[in-house]
Formats: structure tokens, sequence, C-alpha cells
């Protein structure tokens, strides 16, 4: 059973068509990526589903539906009260605010009160101790891994049923990079269904079950995210694999032949 589905999906930005008839599935419980270059619609897509297109002067026509609901209409408000909960590109974190209030502000609008947000502050505690130690300092302070890690667990914090994720990787050392994409396992390990974009696709792909493909706002490939990390034009173009042989030939092929040189 799928926990989101979006079907026959166009969005555009005044006459600039950003999405065509994309339709995805997330099941229930599992991570699916997203990958495409810069410009192919990722972020698009997750704005559609998170009902934030507005903000961005965009439009959209085709359907979204969560849990059996639909979400076409709804305030963003909404949406993230029906469980699906967006952390945006560039983390986008508020800086003058310290670490703690910027995790009060993720539980706003969440159901359960309290007690609830209670739990969520402490599981969030638990996934970044270093939250909890650096909670009254003001979160643009923080170092970018750390940043990415509030961003998340601001999210976290309106208890989410699906998280979108935009990028999480996006300007980070590797080893942040690793260690965000084991805190986003361990996450949905938890029960937390996760859609991910990301342009690092040999993290996306590990991540996922499955993955889609976009290429100038449609859906290009799709399938098992193993069978996509098999795929040569996967391979090729998202994961830098080239065919070493193909290669050795071009190269030998193109490198000039030296006479001997002689005194």
């Amino acid at each position: 059973m799928a926990a989101l589905e979006v079907r026959a999906l166009t969005v555009g930005y005044g006459p600039v068509r950003a999405l065509r008839d994309v339709s995805v599935d997330v099941p229930a419980g599992r991570v699916v990526a997203v990958l495409g270059g810069n410009g192919a619609g990722k972020s698009t897509l997750l704005r559609a589903i998170s009902r934030t297109l507005g903000f961005h002067r965009g439009a959209a026509t085709g359907t979204v539906r969560f849990g059996g609901l639909s979400l076409d209409g709804l305030s963003p408000a909404r949406v993230v009260a029906a469980g699906v909960v967006q952390v945006p590109e560039g983390r986008q974190v508020f800086a003058r605010m310290t670490v703690a209030d910027n995790l009060r502000a993720g539980s706003l609008g969440a159901s359960g009160g309290r007690k609830e947000a209670a739990r969520a502050l402490g599981e969030v505690h638990e996934l970044f101790p270093v939250l909890a130690e650096r909670a009254r300092q003001r979160a643009g302070l923080l170092s970018g891994g750390e940043q990415q890690m509030l961003a998340l667990g601001r999210a976290l914090m309106a208890r989410p049923k699906l998280l979108l994720l935009d990028e999480p990787s996006l300007g980070l050392a590797p080893l942040m990079a690793a260690r965000i994409a084991d805190t986003v396992r361990e996450i949905n390990e938890r029960g937390t269904s996760v859609l991910l974009v990301e342009q690092n696709a040999a993290i996306a792909l590990r991540l996922a079950s499955s993955a889609y493909v976009l290429e100038v706002g449609q859906v290009a490939l799709e399938g098992s995210a193993d069978a996509l990390a098999a795929s040569d034009e996967v391979r090729r173009r998202y994961l830098g694999v080239v065919d070493e042989t193909a290669a050795e030939d071009a190269d030998s092929a193109q490198r000039p032949v030296l006479a001997r040189w002689s005194a």
C-alpha cells in the first residue's frame, strides 16, 4: 500500500513548465529516492506535495494523496497536521533563534500537546545529542552539518509519518554526509516513510528501496534502487562510473604517437 500517491502532476511557474505528468508512489515505511540534475524538477515535486508551491508562485494540476487523504487544496499547515513534513534544501534554520527555539517551532501545530512535544524532543536529542548540548546556542553559529541535524530535528518535532527531504547532503563534507545518511536510515527504521531528493546518487540509492529519475520535468526512469544502481545509464550519468574498457580504447585512439628522441 502506498503512503503517498502522486498522479499526473503538472506544475508551472507562470509560462515555465517545471513538471509534466509526473506520477510517484512512496510505499508506507519505505525510502524512495528522486534523482536528477539541476533544473530537473526535484524540489518542485516536493513543494507540490507539501503545498508550498504558492510561496514560489507556482501552480499545479494532478492529484496528491497521502494515506487515502487528498492533499489537493490543503494549506501547508494542514499538510503538516496530516503527517507530511518537508525539510527544505539549504536547511533554512532560524539563524537568530536558539537551537531549543528552533525545535520548539517545529512542534507548533502538531497534535498531542506538551506531553507529546516532550516525547518528540527526547527522541530528537537521542538522535542528535549535539542539539541538546547546544540548546541555548544560536542556530546560525552551528556548523553546516549541525544545522542539517537541526533542520531534521525540527521536522521530527511535528511527528511526521512522511518526511520530504530536499538535498540533505548538499554542501556537507563526505563524513558528515554519511552521518546524515545513517540518521535518515534510522529515522526510517523507526517507522517514518521518506521521499528523498538527492544529487548524491550513491547515497540515495544505498538508502532507498526504489527510485525515480527526473529529466526536464518528466520521469525518465523508475524502478528498484538496485536495478537503477546497476543501470549503465544511471552509473554513467549519476554515479560517475564509466566503461573502463571503452575509455581505455578511446584514450589509446586519441593518444599521440611520439617519435623516439635520439641525440
